[in-house]
């Protein structure tokens, strides 16, 4: 099973059995071949699946039926077409769900007459599409399809060419299924070839594909079965367990009704004192807010008054300083003896009066 982040785009043949270029595309991973009888289906498919997944082209690999009559130099050069060499290819585009980041896994393979296969095994890591921005020829005039180095020189960083086809399967279990082992994905290969080895529209019957499912089987030894007759008593233990707390449960939200209740109340006997207290807390804010009030304008009015009585004292300070010019100046001397010399003519003048009336009496007498 695939790796649930990446999921099959699109397979492609290139330079192969009777294909120049074609690309069969997947929707959402999946893809429907209709044909009639030998028109190539089975062909198709078991040269890509499960071909790209292991690279492995032993000839009973390429025969959905286990015969050793295919190889994979037929789907290079035939016996009559008159060609001596031929290099193909084949890819696997893969997508990121919900993403546009693309993976491409591939080999290419060439073919010479009396020859053995030439096979080199190639991926694309970042981002590059074939058919949309790399291509697998050299287009000069007539498509010729990239030798394994000219292969190298064109991925540079953005992949890799891996020669052995051991190197090639551990990369892509690494980097698409994720299986521990190397044999744990060797035995998801091995399902996939027995799944598809009967011809099913002759002979689709239940009971041939319980025996293709039970020969993929691997045996279970005792260490194997034990874990599963522990989980079995485990699950007799817990279904026990699971009943009485099934039971306690019950009890429980019987409480829980009750507590529920008088949590209610509580809440809202709470309610309704905060209620009272938010009005008690704004009639407090009003009466503060009047306090406050209050306490400014008395404190403005001892600043007023603070700024009079130094005005004042500023100004007494004035008058005492003009007092004291006044009383060192000749104007105080001269209002000092003009006081004196009234008081003096007063006396002289009240003595004159009563030297008058002596003066009387004694003309009176004489």
């Amino acid at each position: 099973m695939m790796n649930s982040r990446w999921q099959a785009n699109k397979i492609g043949l290139i330079n192969f059995w009777y294909y120049d270029e074609q690309e069969f595309p997947f929707v959402k991973g999946r893809m429907l071949l209709r044909g009639s009888n030998g028109s190539g289906k089975s062909v198709t498919m078991q040269s890509v699946v499960p071909l790209l997944l292991d690279g492995n082209m032993s000839p009973e690999r390429l025969d959905p039926f286990g015969s050793r009559d295919r190889k994979m130099s037929s789907y290079l050069l035939e016996e009559d077409d008159g060609r001596e060499e031929r290099t193909g290819y084949l890819y696997l585009e893969l997508k990121r769900q919900n993403s546009d980041t693309y993976l491409t896994i591939g080999m290419g393979i060439r073919a010479r007459r009396g020859k053995n296969l030439d096979k080199w095994y190639f991926s694309l890591t970042d981002g590059r599409r074939i058919g949309k921005d790399f291509f697998l020829y050299k287009d000069s005039g007539e498509k010729v399809t990239l030798s394994k180095k000219e292969l190298e020189n064109r991925i540079g960083d953005g992949g890799r060419v891996i020669d052995r086809q051991v190197d090639y399967m551990e990369y892509v279990n690494r980097q698409i299924f994720g299986f521990e082992t190397t044999e744990e994905y060797k035995e998801m290969i091995d399902l996939l070839i027995q799944l598809r080895t009967p011809k099913l529209s002759k002979d689709f019957k239940p009971s041939v594909i319980n025996d293709i499912l039970s020969d993929s089987l691997q045996p279970l030894s005792d260490d194997d079965l034990r874990p599963m007759s522990e989980a079995i008593e485990n699950m007799d233990t817990m279904t026990m367990n699971l009943k009485n707390r099934k039971e306690a449960r019950q009890a429980a939200e019987k409480i829980q009704a009750v507590f529920s209740k008088y949590n209610q109340k509580l809440l809202y006997e709470k309610a309704e004192r905060c209620e009272q207290a938010g009005l008690n807390l704004e009639n407090a804010r009003t009466r503060q807010n009047e306090q406050e009030k209050k306490l400014r304008e008395c404190r403005q009015k001892i600043e007023d008054l603070k700024i009079e009585h130094q005005n004042l004292d500023v100004k007494r300070e004035s008058m005492e300083k003009e007092k004291e010019s006044l009383n060192k100046s000749d104007a105080v001397a001269l209002k000092r003896r003009e006081a004196e010399l009234i008081t003096e003519l007063n006396g002289q003048q009240k003595n004159l009066g009563e030297k008058q009336r002596f003066l009387e009496q004694k003309q009176t007498q004489y």
